[in-house]
């Protein structure tokens, strides 16, 4: 299932250059410009507080967002600089970049786990340790996964769950070479205090 686009709503800025911004923030607005897509560049504002609600939700210049402008057709975007208030630390400037469908970008994508009725370690009371509940992918615009999925089933006490064990939906491939931990399934503490006893007691003898 394609992940769901969140919208980003704008309105079209008269005018461009360094008076038009100071005006539009005047009126309780953030100034930006979308560009790319093989069209000209296009001047916007965004409601102040609908963008710092949008920024706060975090992930802002790692999420796909469906750019809505009244009387102009949806379009595909992906902020590419946030400019701040270097002492209040408020947006003063957005720039975002259109994408085709075919276009590759980086997205966190959520890791889902499932079977853990079939995992043999989870139920001698092991315990799942996500150390990863999103991982960043290279994807193909039009076609983003809702999520990777973790198969637990036949997993035991002690395994390591590595990028690599995870079957990945097609087109997409992490961002970094290294097969780096998703998840374990670590020992009930009850099971590793017995094993921390019977360490010490082979040390005493």
């Amino acid at each position: 299932m394609a992940k769901e686009i969140p919208d980003l709503v704008a309105e079209v800025r008269a005018g461009t250059g360094k008076g038009a911004a100071r005006q539009a923030r005047r009126d309780t607005l953030v100034p930006g410009i979308v560009y790319g897509g093989g069209l000209d560049p296009q001047p916007l504002n965004f409601k102040y507080n609908y963008l710092v609600k949008h920024l706060k939700a975090g992930r802002f210049l790692s999420t796909l967002f469906n750019l809505k402008v009244e009387g102009q057709e949806d379009v595909r975007v992906i902020c590419r600089g946030v400019q701040r208030d270097v002492v209040k630390d408020t947006p003063l400037h957005l720039d975002l970049m259109r994408l085709r469908r075919t276009s590759l970008i980086n997205l966190f994508i959520h890791v889902t786990f499932e079977n853990h009725e079939a995992a043999p370690g989870l139920k001698r009371g092991g315990t799942l340790v996500v150390v990863r509940q999103e991982v960043e992918l290279k994807v193909t615009a039009g076609d983003i996964p809702d999520h990777i999925t973790v198969d637990l089933t036949g997993k035991k006490i002690g395994d390591v769950i590595h990028i690599n064990d995870i079957v990945l939906p097609s087109g997409a491939k992490p961002t970094v070479a290294r097969n780096f931990v998703i998840a374990n399934i670590s020992a009930p503490s009850g099971l590793r205090s017995s094993d921390n006893e019977e360490a010490d007691e082979a040390e005493e003898e």
